[in-house]
């Protein structure tokens, strides 16, 4: 009998895309197609909550945008102003109880907390909190903000939430939602992305700017890094309570894989960033070949700039299935790689008898890799030479990217030479760090690389369990600690 399949994972994932409106009234419509964009940063579940000034309005549930909401759901959240939330989970389970936006009623009223990034000092805020008598509803680092919040017992809601952004430390964007204000947040190193945007006058925060693109509207700039962002009738505030000092990291995985190409984040376009990836791992190692084919989608780009660095022909040898739901069902009859297949599958017309390099943005584990190559192989390659447009990665991330423990990452456990063996390539070429950060225009100290060397910014004791905030995981915490 056929079971329901999850195929296995080597891409690596990001927690959230965030999406706010305030000023328009049709700001749910707004808002879902928001996050229709920002699909690619969460598809685990999604969520809006919207207000007309005085009264929230919330849909979430588990799945794609498209799947959680229709006509009639979106009737329902009426208002002007509002937020949404896509998400992939880096701490905590994959549930409804840990869907966002999160909605509580507390001192200061109704409030709503979206989140893209991960707290690393959440474990530690977590047990404080619950041995002062906090009581959470999920396992999600993200519930930790709200509950600092109402322990503060501040007389001004602004303050607790300023004292509370100097408690937790790591790496987040916020959009929280008041009845009546819409408030974005940066952390003060600005690993992740976050954009302000303006359409009939009215204010939108994203995550990206292809979801201001979608709807026509303006860009206006970056939130800066640091930065507090308050939006009401009374208009935008910019507030910055760590001061501007603080060293950047920005992630340079959102310019490597997470970002939609057609994203501008961090001062530059994501497409054309991934062309100058290519076009130095061309450099750095070259080969003579027939054709450069790129792992669809999030090796176009890359390869694209290997090509035209090159000199070496571009084509599409591999074709992306495009319609694959989070499950599907594994066939009766048991078809090798079956996982592999029905996601990509070779052109042999394209890459039989030719020498072939294949791009890829980054191997973690290995696994799939191995089989995406042996079905190149198959396909009729004469020779198969793999050149990945990162370094390769060897630390765990602590800030927002759902990696592998260290134990689990190919490249911290073998060498370029033994990996290459072990996905039976011909050659095999990662980009170097050096390298890597020629390619950014901005400030190559700007940018967060502890994936690659270790050295992380925000210091953390340990690797992050993501499901340490789990009631079985806590158990057994508390009781060896």
């Amino acid at each position: 009998m056929s079971e329901l399949w999850f195929p296995p994972s080597e891409r690596p994932r990001d927690e959230c895309g965030v999406f706010g409106v305030f000023g328009h009234p049709e700001a749910a419509q707004l808002i879902y197609l928001g996050l229709y964009a920002l699909q690619h940063r969460g598809q685990e579940s999604a969520g809006i909550v919207t207000s007309d000034g005085h009264t929230f309005q919330s849909h979430k549930g588990m799945g794609l945008v498209g799947d959680v909401f229709d006509e009639e759901v979106l009737r329902g959240l009426g208002g002007h102003l509002g937020m949404g939330h896509v998400r992939y989970s880096t701490t905590g389970t994959s549930g409804l109880k840990n869907a966002q936006p999160i909605v509580m009623d507390y001192a200061h009223g109704p409030i709503a907390v979206g989140h893209n990034g991960n707290l690393t000092n959440a474990r530690a805020i977590r047990d404080e909190l619950e041995a002062a008598g906090s009581i959470f509803q999920g396992t999600a680092d993200s519930e930790i903000i709200i509950h600092t919040m109402s322990t503060l017992r501040l007389a001004s809601e602004r303050d607790a939430l300023l004292r509370m952004l100097q408690i937790i430390e790591g790496a987040y964007t916020l959009m929280i939602l008041k009845p009546d204000v819409l408030i974005g947040v940066r952390d003060p190193h600005g690993w992740r992305p976050l954009c302000l945007g303006r359409l009939d006058g009215a204010y939108l925060l994203a995550s990206e700017t292809c979801a201001l693109d979608l709807l026509h509207a303006k860009y206006v700039r970056e939130i800066e890094p640091g930065e507090v962002v308050v939006i009401s009738e009374s208009g935008l505030e910019s507030l910055f309570p760590f001061g501007r000092n603080t060293p950047r990291a920005h992630c340079i995985f959102e310019h490597i894989y997470f970002a939609r190409p057609d994203s501008r984040l961090f001062g530059e376009v994501a497409h054309l960033v991934r062309k100058r990836l290519g076009a130095e791992c061309s450099r750095e190692h070259p080969v003579e070949a027939d054709v450069v084919v790129p792992i669809p989608d999030s090796g176009n780009s890359a390869a694209m700039g290997y090509a035209e660095a090159s000199g070496i022909p571009f084509d599409f040898g591999i074709t992306r299935n495009h319609y694959i739901g989070r499950t599907f069902l594994q066939p009766q009859q048991a078809i090798r790689d079956f996982g592999v297949r029905v996601k990509l599958n070779p052109v042999r017309e394209t890459i039989a008898g030719k020498r072939v390099v294949v791009v890829e943005d980054s191997i973690v584990r290995g696994t799939t890799t191995v089989l995406r190559m042996n079905s190149i192989r198959e396909a009729g390659a004469k020779e198969v030479h793999l050149r990945v447009s990162c370094p390769p990665i060897r630390w765990p991330c602590h800030y927002g990217i759902d990696f592998a423990t260290r134990g689990e990452l190919v490249a911290a456990n073998k060498s370029v030479e033994e990996i290459g063996e072990f996905l039976g390539v011909d050659s095999l070429g990662y980009l170097s760090i050096d390298g890597m950060l020629r390619c950014m225009n901005t400030n190559a100290d700007s940018y967060c690389t502890a994936c690659f060397d270790g050295d992380y910014p925000v210091a953390v004791e340990g690797e992050i369990d993501k499901y340490i905030l789990e009631s079985d995981r806590r158990q057994e915490y508390l009781r060896f600690s």
